[in-house]
């Protein structure tokens, strides 16, 4: 049996709950309901226990609003017999639940359609080691912590000057973990904790009224941005879109601030993903081994880094995950698999295998990012004579088909090399190949979410204006 040492509690004197972090029942009742399962009749099995923990506090002016906190564990079991597969889930195994879960997934699988892809991962790509990735921050933030932090941020976000009014202000905390035992002989599990704070601040008012925001999260609590610097970050991006301007429609370079520039960084992830590949539904699905960028562009998934928000040392299969350069040279290197997606195209697995309780396994990614380039931010827009420099983004108009692209988006207009001017109610359009191949990146990255990029330029877009 391959077992995790996440497994064992790592606790401290500070822990408030040594139950929260003590997996070993989750454990059993994974390895019961997959033995069930086998005595019911499956050829193999699976089976996932999560556990979640949420706790967050919300204010407005100074005063509580809302204070929440969940607590669950639940349960999914998947079986296979034959080339047929039911997934079934619970939060409650009480009695006899777990011989009725596995009776009852067994019977769902006998009428299933055969499905020829199906199947367990291959034993030999299973994980066998599990690196301590420092997932797990034992002293958990009390009630009154979170109050702190959020009512700290908010007032921080009021003192700058020209803010109006408060949008609000939360705190919030969690657990989260997974235990996956196969009939493979596979054993592993880890937790997760979270943590963040965040504050929304307006200014101006009546319909002149503009809002942003700012946030940080973080497993652990050291990592985090302090509340005042969250407050004070929200309040002067507020402050800073008062009074936007309309722009004619035009063609210009545009610049993406690090917060909106993962999103780039998502439509390929998207794009690349086994399961739109093999259905043929992606605008690269002939795109593998081809240029995409620039050759100083690489693109990284990376689910070892230590203390990332993503990261985990095995997939929802078991199959051992390692760093991936997905662009390399600005060439696309590889899809992201699951073993169904892999065999369905003929490929092995890339250990990108996600799920939860209630489905099958699907490919996805973990901590990606995109590499820095050498100029800085000021000087990537230096020879900019007229442009856009965009903050925010809205709704989600992307074909992943086609790789068309339109964005709502607001931000500020660079003239003469210089931001200069807030800018709102505009759109962006192009074609994300050729978005892709014009994109040069600053020096800024810095790693604050599970999508990571610096300030990046693209050229010759569409700005929608009136």
């Amino acid at each position: 049996m391959i077992s995790s040492p996440s497994s064992r509690s790592p606790l401290s004197t500070k822990s408030v709950n040594a139950d929260l972090f003590d997996q070993s029942a989750l454990s059993a009742l994974a390895e019961r309901l997959v033995e069930a399962a086998r005595r019911a009749g499956a050829d193999a099995a699976d089976a996932v226990a999560v556990r979640g923990v949420s706790h967050g506090v919300e204010v407005r002016d100074g005063r509580v609003e809302e204070s929440e906190r969940s607590e669950g564990d639940d349960v999914g079991l998947r079986v296979l017999v034959g080339k047929r597969q039911a997934v079934v889930s619970t939060n409650d195994v009480s009695g006899d639940g777990v011989a009725r879960l596995a009776e009852r997934a067994v019977a769902m699988a006998r009428v299933a359609p055969d499905d020829k892809f199906v199947g367990l991962a291959d034993p030999a790509l299973l994980a066998r080691d599990f690196p301590d990735l420092d997932l797990l921050d034992p002293d958990i933030p009390s009630t009154a912590e979170l109050e702190r932090r959020a009512v700290e941020a908010e007032a921080a976000a009021l003192a700058v000057n020209g803010v109006a009014k408060s949008g609000g202000a939360s705190a919030s905390a969690g657990i989260g973990g997974m235990v996956l035992v196969t009939s493979g002989g596979f054993h592993g599990a880890y937790l997760r904790s979270s943590q963040g704070i965040s504050t929304t601040a307006i200014s101006g008012e009546g319909t002149a009224m503009e809002r942003d925001y700012d946030y940080t999260s973080a497993l652990h609590a050291a990592d985090l941005d302090s509340p005042a610097k969250v407050g004070r970050t929200a309040g002067e991006r507020a402050v800073a879109r008062a009074n936007p301007r309309k722009v004619e429609t035009c063609k210009v370079p545009v610049v993406y601030d690090p917060r909106v520039a993962g999103s780039l960084v998502g439509h390929l992830v998207g794009a690349i993903n086994g399961a739109s590949i093999a259905r043929k539904t992606s605008f690269l699905k002939d795109r593998l081994g081809q240029q995409l960028f620039s050759k100083t562009i690489r693109i990284i998934d990376d689910p070892l880094r230590v203390r990332g928000l993503r990261s985990q040392s095995f997939d929802a299969e078991g199959v051992k995950v390692k760093r991936t350069a997905l662009i390399d040279g600005g060439v696309l290197t590889t899809w992201l698999l699951d073993s169904a997606t892999a065999r369905e195209l003929g490929m092995a697995t890339t250990g990108h295998a996600h799920r939860g309780v209630s489905s099958s396994p699907s490919p996805g990614p973990y901590n990606l990012h995109l590499e820095p380039g050498e100029a800085s931010p000021e000087e990537l827009i230096a020879d900019i004579k007229q442009g856009f420099y965009v903050t925010d983004l809205i709704g989600s108009g992307v074909n992943g088909v086609t790789g068309d692209y339109s964005r709502g988006a607001s931000g500020f207009w660079i003239e003469n090399g210089r931001i200069t001017y807030p800018v709102s109610e505009v759109t962006i359009a192009g074609h994300l190949l050729d978005m892709f191949k014009s994109l040069v990146p600053a020096s800024d990255l810095e790693f604050r979410y599970g999508v990571n990029a610096p300030t990046l330029r693209i050229e010759g877009l569409t700005l929608g204006g009136r």
